[in-house]
């Protein structure tokens, strides 16, 4: 039996890396300057607060599901139990194109980052070898992959932390020359410039900035003790992201007044105007640039990396669901899914293709598909949460026998599911408005592959959605091993 499975080798700080690592990126280092100009400080701080809260109640229900059922298949396994086949389909082959998708992107902007040291190479060659990179330490054990994330994602946190304190010395006048203090904060029309609406388009921003959290889920399959673990990294990966998300938000409103014309740069091409190399520079470090930029590439390269390990792990499940190619589910002596990591490689490969062709159209395309896949995602957690919950009590379980329960049940997942309708109808609502028809097709796209691939696959197996009772909620045979062998079972009285 233990052949073409997944072995548990990450550990506890391995799963908290991951967690962190997947929420800061550029979002933060370089888009986050962007989101200040547009709502001014304090509407940019009350959107990440809200969408920080909303992404709180889904990885609430997304512990609560994967505590209980660790597998690599995560969401995409609990939309076909709880929901339906098809739903599950849907939502595996759109969060498996969402990463492909999104490790294209990061290595397209690998090789700009890189034109910094050196302006002469072509951006492809960077592109290149980095795919290499990150399919060659995906394809060692996912204990490689855990540790490479673990080291990268250290380097984003500590200069996070860094930037959080030389920004509160700044803002008391002990380092840089002269202090601001509080005054960008006083006069109420700057501070929440343009007001909800620009709230609301920041949103959108903010969305995309969180997008990654959901990595937990994923990683669960492959836990060392993940009814343990994996509570513990969702309870307190949020305070740490919404506390660094929070305070660099705070401290760039404190000190670049949000009309400064550098926060507009929001490319990863204007790294010399990312708000976190300014602040550093007025600092008085002398090479803030060139650090900031390592650093933004260290975040680039780990969003790759995990990119990489989250849609092989999808396609793994998928196949072994029977909703893939069965090559893909085959792994190597290692437990790596080889064949699965190559196809991921694969339209890594093609996307930055496209960008050597000069098609930017074509590339930004790609991009707005896959920003919109990672909410519909999201949507299908929050879904899939509310009926499993309702389920495990239909097959007369009790609430206390859950390894980690939700905490605001039903208003959780349901009032996740509702701000997610809007984030997702909202999605470019101005190009709607404007009568843009190209915008809000390259806006919108992903609404109708995802319903085409959910209804195509509903007519042709013709699957009807799992009753409650119906519903599988057996975990993984490995882990429910350990749990009758007196492991885990402190649950059984």
């Amino acid at each position: 039996m233990a052949e073409n499975e997944l072995k548990r080798g990450l550990s506890s700080r391995h799963l908290q890396m991951i967690a962190i690592g997947g929420a800061i990126g550029t979002g933060l280092f370089v888009a986050s300057g962007g989101t200040i100009s547009q709502a001014g400080p304090g509407g940019a701080l009350v959107a990440y607060t809200l969408v920080g809260l909303m992404v709180f109640l889904l990885m609430q229900s997304l512990g609560e599901m994967s505590a209980k059922i660790p597998v690599a298949g995560s969401f995409q396994t609990y939309a076909t139990r709880f929901v339906s086949p098809s739903f599950g389909f849907a939502i595996g082959w759109n969060y498996w194109f969402n990463w492909a998708i999104t490790v294209a992107a990061e290595l397209v902007a690998a090789g700009i980052i890189m034109d910094f040291w050196f302006p002469g190479v072509p951006g492809w060659i960077w592109a290149g070898v980095f795919l290499v990179l990150l399919t060659a330490v995906n394809a060692l054990s996912a204990k490689a992959f855990g540790e490479s994330e673990f080291w990268l994602s250290l380097i984003k946190v500590v200069a996070v932390i860094l930037f959080l304190v030389a920004g509160v010395l700044m803002i008391f006048g002990i380092l840089g020359h002269d202090s601001p203090g509080l005054s960008n904060w006083q006069n109420r029309e700057d501070v929440f410039h343009g007001g909800w609406v620009s709230i609301i388009s920041v949103f959108m921003i903010a969305g995309f900035s969180f997008q990654g959290t959901e990595l937990v889920g994923v990683a669960a399959g492959e836990a060392k003790n993940p009814r343990r673990e994996v509570p513990r990294a969702i309870r307190s990966v949020f305070w740490r992201i919404m506390i660094f998300y929070i305070g660099a938000i705070f401290v760039i409103g404190c000190l670049i007044p949000f009309t400064d014309p550098s926060l507009l740069a929001s490319g990863e091409a204007d790294i010399a105007a990312s708000p976190f190399t300014l602040v550093f520079e007025r600092a008085g470090i002398a090479f803030a640039a060139a650090l900031m930029n390592a650093v933004i590439l260290t975040a680039i390269l780990s969003a790759g990396n995990s990119g990489l390990y989250a849609s092989t792990r999808m396609l793994y499940a998928m196949a072994h669901d029977g909703k893939a190619p069965k090559i893909f589910g085959r792994t190597n002596s290692r437990g790596v899914p080889l064949a699965a990591l190559l196809a991921t490689a694969a339209v890594g490969l093609f996307g930055f293709l496209s960008a050597i062709v000069g098609q930017g159209a074509a590339y930004s395309w790609l991009l707005n598909v896959s920003g919109l896949c990672g909410f519909i995602v999201w949507a299908g957690i929050a879904l899939s949460h509310y009926r499993f919950r309702r389920g495990f009590l239909a097959q007369g379980n009790k609430v206390s026998d859950l390894p980690y329960r939700a905490a605001f049940f039903p208003v959780g997942p349901l009032l996740a599911f509702a701000v997610l309708i809007v984030v997702i109808a909202g999605q470019n609502y101005e190009a709607v408005l404007a009568g843009r028809g190209a915008e809000v097709l390259s806006s919108y796209i992903g609404i109708p592959i995802f319903v085409g691939l959910w209804v195509v696959h509903r007519i042709v197996t013709k699957t009807k959605v799992v009753s409650l009772t119906d519903m599988d909620l057996s975990g993984p045979e490995d882990i429910e091993a350990d749990a009758s062998s007196g492991a885990g079972a402190g649950g059984h009285h």
